[in-house]
This record gives structure tokens, sequence and C-alpha cells, in this order.
């Protein structure tokens, strides 16, 4: 059983000698001093959302909501707080997994490279974006466990290519993302004519892969702006009528896990189900997509209800702490994604901040779940109540 509780102990200790952490434990100091350190366009591309940014205040604004209830006699829990979870057959020795980011060279230079070695300390599986700064092939050389995402372009042997790729390289599992079937109308970035893609940012999957460089008459220019590379891209970079049958032609090309991504309906939970999905992501993309839509987290119960137990239920959307991980996870979640917390911890101190934030979570989330006198896998809405 993994200890991540001790982290607490180590910081009281280090006190004693006059040694304080230089990082912030609060996510919105940390947010802040990233904001210090980033030019206002990529900071805004990561702290902001779609419209008014409703959906995303709602999303950390939900978790508000719901109580967790701690059990002070607790016999024969002397070891609870085990953290470990199992996920397609899988032992992992956490229930975190980093959300998958993109651009991430727009946060530091040394990006998705920096963001597995942090994850790494801490047996946290990175996954990966399409639309990452690093191949996933580089990716795979430093990360110890990494899981895809895809996001279904409009040329399916394109996307054929990518998760034959992928299954190759080793990664775990194949995410398919299926709310982004176009940007989102993200006014912060409207303000800043911030698009990192027209710049060939984010690309490096494209830029390395065969089926996309087969369709390109002159070879792809990493950086370079407005070209062809960047125009094929950008033409290519969607499926705007994804439906379940282009996602159960993944069996033909990998034997991995399959998931989707991007769920907020019940009914169309079921649909995925019915396809032969193994697991639903409950997300709306942070609130990046859609102004105004329903908070992942109000959206998870009835997700986790419809499914049942025919595929695995993950969550993503507004965690900004442990406490937050353990509330999905009694609300029916096998698993929790972090996003904007790690990715500014990367942009303050690299690899040592992306550790932080994610030794941080799981500190709180270990206590969290040994308080409560549970291990993480056994928490039920039993734990938890909406809040009248």
């Amino acid at each position: 059983m993994s200890d991540y509780a001790r982290y607490q102990d180590g910081v009281y200790a280090d006190a004693t000698n006059g040694v304080l952490p230089h990082l912030p434990y609060d996510h919105d100091e940390l947010r802040d001093r990233a904001r210090e350190i980033l030019d206002p366009g990529p900071f805004g591309y990561v702290e902001g959302s779609a419209g008014r940014e409703r959906t995303a205040d709602a999303n950390v604004e939900a978790f508000s909501r719901y109580a967790l209830r701690p059990r002070g006699l607790r016999p024969g829990a002397e070891n609870a707080g085990d953290t470990g979870v199992t996920l397609f057959g899988e032992r992992y020795p956490s229930p975190l997994l980093t959300a998958p980011v993109g651009v991430l060279e727009q946060v530091h230079p040394e990006s998705e490279r920096a963001l597995a070695r942090g994850a790494n300390a801490l047996g946290v599986p990175v996954v990966l974006s399409t639309a990452a700064s690093t191949s996933m092939e580089e990716v795979a050389e430093v990360a110890d466990s990494w899981w895809y995402q895809l996001y279904w372009p409009g040329d399916d042997e394109l996307a054929e290519s990518f998760v034959r790729r992928a299954t190759a390289a080793g990664a775990r599992a194949i995410v398919v993302t299926t709310d982004t079937s176009r940007l989102g109308w993200r006014p912060r970035d409207l303000s800043q004519g911030h698009l990192p893609f027209l710049r060939g940012q984010g690309t490096a999957n494209y830029y390395g892969d065969p089926v996309f460089r087969s369709r390109l008459k002159e070879e792809p220019e990493p950086g370079g702006v407005l070209t062809e590379a960047v125009l094929h891209f950008l033409g290519s970079f969607s499926n705007r009528a994804l439906s379940t049958d282009n996602i159960a032609r993944i069996r033909e090309w990998t034997d991995l896990p399959v998931l989707v991504k991007g769920v907020v309906r019940a009914d169309e939970a079921e649909e995925l189900v019915d396809a032969g999905i193994d697991g639903i992501v409950v997300s709306n993309h942070g609130g990046r997509q859609v102004d105004a839509a329903v908070a992942a987290l109000d959206a998870l119960p009835e997700v986790v209800e419809a499914v049942g137990d025919r595929a695995e239920v993950l969550f993503d959307s507004g965690v900004r702490s442990g406490a937050d991980v353990v509330v999905a996870m009694a609300l029916g979640a096998k698993a929790v994604l972090v996003g904007r917390p790690w990715v500014y911890g990367l942009a303050v101190d690299g690899a040592a901040g992306v550790e932080h934030v994610l030794r941080s979570i799981l500190a709180e989330v270990q206590i969290t779940a040994e308080l409560m006198g549970r291990d993480v896998a056994d928490l039920s809405a039993d734990d938890v109540r909406r809040r009248p």
C-alpha cells in the first residue's frame, strides 16, 4: 500500500529545521504564481473556458454541494486508507491520472517530458493528449505508465494510425474525446488572438505521423505559422459526425481498453456501453467547450446508475483537491483525472511542480479516506450526502 499521507509528516519535520515548502498548497495561490510567469495568451488558454465561464465555475462549485460523512468508530479499519484501484484488470497505486492537456510547450519548455517525470514519482499514469507538444513515442520513453487520448480526426486513416502507434508505443488504454467536434467559444483566447495551433504548436503527433505526412506536398515545418501542415491540421482536426460506428472500429486497430471522454448524459452513456465501450469519463472538458452546461459532478451519479457494472466510470472537471477526488469516488467514479492544478505546477516549477501538486492531492486523498474508515476503492454513496 502506497503511503502518500507520510508526505505531510515530512513537511512538518522539515519545518523544524527551518525548511518551508517553496510551492503553495492552495490551488488559487498556485494559479496566481503561474499567472506571473506565463504570458497572457498561454495563461488565458489554460485558465479560460467557454463563454462566460459558467460551466467551469459550476464544475468547481458543485463539490461544495456534497458533504462527506466521516466515521469515527471503525473497528477493524486500522489499515484503512489504501489508495489502490483496479482498472481494466490492472492494479494502480492510486485513483489519480493526469487529464490530457495539449500544447504544453507554451507552459514549460520540457512540456510532456517534465509532466511524465513528475507523474512517475508517484505512479500516476499520464493521459497523453493528441495535441501534445511531444510525440507519443518520445513520451513513451520517459513515462512509466500512460494512456493515449484521441481527438478523432476527419481522416479515419489518420485515426487508425494514431491508435496503432499508441498501441505499439506501449499505451495502456485509448481515451476517445467526443466533445470537441470544434473548439468552443473562448473569449479569453479570442481577446488575445491566441490559438497556438496556428503557430504549429501542439502538432507533434501529427507532424510525425506517416499518414498525416502523406497528405502534404511539403515536409512539415516545426514552429511554422500558417504553413501547409498547419492548414491541413486545422482542416482535419475533428470528425464532426462521430458516432458509435466510428468508435467501434477501434476494436480492429487495438486490443487495449477503449474509453470515451466527454459524457454528461445517461442516455449517451447507455448508447456507448451498448456499443461495447470499456469505460466512460464523465467530463465537460473542464468547461472549455460549452458555456452554461451541467456541472460534471452533477452528471456523475446518473451516468454511474445508467452504466451499472457494464463499464468503468471515471471522472474529471473541477477537481482541485484530494477531498474532491474522494467526493467523486463516493459518487461512483472508479478513478479521477485532474488537469489545471498540475499544469500550473508545471508552469511554476517543471517536473517538481507537477510532483508537488499530485503528491499533495494524493496525501489528502489518503488522509481523508482513512479518516472516513475507508479504502478509496470502497467509497460509496453511503459516504456522501448532497447538502440541503
